[in-house]
């Protein structure tokens, strides 16, 4: 398996996990700004929705568009209007600026999302493909652990506008990082000219697709999990443990370490064993996790730790194991595939998001039926059979040269 270079691994993490970053490290500012900004917090709620709506149709767009043009132009063009978003959410006076901030932001965000699957899609297939995509989720899993204790931490130094503020200098971070480090991975030869009736005849070709399909809901379905995790688990450590803003902070760090192990764990199983039964493993992990959690409520804080812990790993099995089914066969469009990827997990994850904040049950059993039933639905949607260890078979005109840019 060809080694990937440190530098090119963690820019292209980073570009997968702006979009996690710019949402969660915002978390502990939102009362903060209501007050400032003279808005209810129902009114603040939309600081997050429409980014995530924003964000999950903008990827429908800058994946095919990338297939035409290259990755590069889509992936600097992107983050300077995150860079312009950024800006204009730590200027804001007002709710409308900002949420025209955050909405700049989102497309920003989604370029470079969707680009950091496409380009590692562009270099690589089948069981290396995984192993890198493992890798970056690896990095990835620190930016919802560690961004709400960072947001926390520059609030309490210099105001809720020093988030945005770093934002910015993350987004002319990443540009320099990755005009320099990765460039451009999809060769001119290799471009797709399509027209609209050609883009939606290759969704509509994607969604019929049962190679992509299965593992892209499976991975939908879980990742939407995660995110229901991360905006209902705080309430229940608040409520129900009695933890300050910190505690749940360093909560959330931890569990970095459980999806750590198993992003190092899926690509080793996957080679041993096949990319399907890993990615049933992950979702059976994941739904007895949120069974186990059903129980912790009458438990103490460990019960719902180890909860927590056994549906992390099992996500952190499905996660990469899944994307890397899903956008294997598909080198010559990974831009669309990738985009529909996306798409597919942030709409999921706002269904699931609303359904554990609105179930009519206490916040801990409602948490505890989303994970389980978000398990549930990514184990069957799991393929089934043995995917070959050795790389599959190359579509026509797929990449053949060496993996890294010289």
């Amino acid at each position: 398996m060809t080694a990937v270079p440190r530098p090119w691994l963690l820019t292209l993490a980073a570009l997968a996990a702006l979009a996690t970053l710019s949402t969660n490290i915002l978390m502990p500012s939102l009362p903060l700004m209501a007050q400032t900004l003279g808005s209810g917090e129902a009114e603040m709620a939309a600081v997050l929705s429409l980014f995530l709506a924003v964000f999950a149709a903008a990827q429908l767009v800058v994946g095919p568009w990338s297939d035409r043009i290259g990755r590069k132009p889509v992936v600097l063009g992107g983050l300077a209007v995150f860079i312009v978003g950024s800006a204009l959410g730590a200027l804001a006076v007002d709710l409308p600026l900002l949420l025209t901030g955050r909405a700049l932001q989102a497309m920003g965000a989604a370029a470079a999302s969707v680009l950091a699957r496409a380009a590692a899609r562009d270099r690589f297939d089948g069981p290396q493909l995984a192993a890198l995509l493992g890798r970056i989720m690896v990095v990835m899993a620190a930016a919802p652990g560690f961004s709400p204790l960072l947001g926390g931490l520059l609030q309490a130094a210099w105001g809720w506008r020093a988030p945005f503020v770093l934002l910015v200098l993350a987004g002319l971070a990443l540009a320099a990082a990755y005009a320099r480090i990765v460039g451009e991975t999809l060769p001119a030869e290799l471009r797709r000219q399509q027209p609209a009736v050609a883009l939606a005849r290759g969704y509509a070709v994607l969604l019929g697709d049962s190679r992509f399909m299965r593992p892209a809901l499976a991975t939908a379905a879980i990742l939407g999990a995660l995110f229901a995790f991360f905006g209902t688990a705080p309430l229940v450590l608040v409520r129900q443990y009695g933890f300050s803003a910190l505690q749940v902070g360093l909560f959330f760090a931890t569990s970095v370490f459980v999806v750590f192990a198993a992003g190092r764990a899926a690509p080793r199983w996957s080679a041993r064993r096949g990319g399907p039964m890993v990615l049933r493993l992950g979702a059976g992990l994941a739904a007895c996790g949120g069974l186990a959690m059903l129980a912790a409520g009458t438990l103490d804080l460990a019960g719902f730790a180890a909860a927590s812990c056994v549906f992390l790993f099992g996500m952190g099995l499905v996660s990469p194991t899944g994307t890397a089914l899903a956008l294997t066969p598909f080198a010559t469009q990974a831009g669309q595939a990738s985009a529909l990827l996306g798409f597919l997990q942030m709409a999921v994850a706002a269904a699931l998001t609303t359904t554990a904040a609105t179930l009519p049950a206490a916040r801990m059993d409602a948490l505890a039926l989303v994970l389980a039933g978000g398990g549930l639905l990514a184990w069957l949607a799991s393929p089934s059979g043995r995917s070959p260890s050795a790389r599959p078979e190359k579509e026509k005109g797929a990449p053949q040269g060496p993996p890294f840019r010289d």
